[in-house]
């Protein structure tokens, strides 16, 4: 059985790209140039990527040329989830003998992106599975912001109904304050101000919230502070850089 090796990508997806090189360790790119058969959750932005390793190293085959499935969509509508054969037949390759790559659009995938049950299937078919080091913006936010990092957790999206947002916020900070955990979270990029202005209305003064906002970006930059002090001094979000909130009780 051949592998499945996951891939990270840049931090800079709709920004201005970043040097792969000041980001990525050059084996990434050497592993990633050699792979012939690839899923992704965007298949255009997975092309992008390898474009760009190209530059640096030749690809195994023209970009044209590569095996490039994407990861099933969520369901919606009541639309019945992807079934354990449609996980298995994108893997065929490795079955096959092929070393399979998967990449999401931002960051190391299966890893607050989709992609773990196509890796489960991969253990579950016997496949080896390898990731590559590479940035995730959860782990960096993490370590930059002097919070818990003995304890934490990813929480994802909040709610987008204001009501039910209030709740689920103070929920968590029950969680920070009772386990000593810090909590993460993030927000689709144009709406990093809302979330900050839900935030500072709903956490306790005291709490310690730390932003993280365009991680690996030469714009980048990460601040903590308590909530009063946040209050006093609401920083600006550009519309198109991904942030990553956290804090702590």
């Amino acid at each position: 059985m051949a592998k499945l090796l996951l891939i990270p990508n840049t931090l800079d997806l709709g920004c201005d790209p970043v040097a792969l090189d000041e980001v990525l360790p050059r084996g990434v790119m050497v592993q990633a140039a050699r792979l012939e058969y690839w899923v992704a959750e965007d298949a255009k932005t997975a092309r992008a990527f390898l474009k760009r390793v190209s530059q640096s190293e030749p690809l195994a085959r023209p970009l044209q040329e590569l095996h490039i499935r994407e990861l099933p969509r969520p369901a919606k509508g009541g639309r019945a989830a992807p079934g354990r054969s449609e996980w298995e037949e994108l893997l065929q390759p490795l079955a096959q003998g092929h070393d399979m790559g998967l990449i999401s659009e931002a960051g190391l995938p299966a890893v607050a992106d989709p992609g773990s049950v196509l890796v489960a299937q991969a253990h579950a078919m016997g496949a080896t599975v390898m990731p590559l080091s590479g940035p995730n913006s959860m782990v960096l936010a993490l370590a930059a912001s002097g919070l818990q990092g003995q304890s934490f957790a990813f929480v994802g999206y909040l709610p987008q109904d204001a009501a039910a947002r209030a709740v689920r916020l103070r929920e968590l900070q029950t969680r920070s304050r009772r386990e000593g955990q810090t909590q993460l979270l993030i927000e689709t990029p144009y709406r990093n101000a809302a979330v900050m202005a839900a935030l500072l209305e709903h956490l306790d003064p005291q709490t310690r919230l730390s932003v993280a906002c365009g991680v690996t970006l030469p714009q980048g930059w990460c601040r903590t502070a308590r909530v009063e002090q946040w209050r006093r001094a609401v920083p600006a979000f550009d519309k198109g850089v991904p942030a990553v909130f956290a804090f702590l009780a």
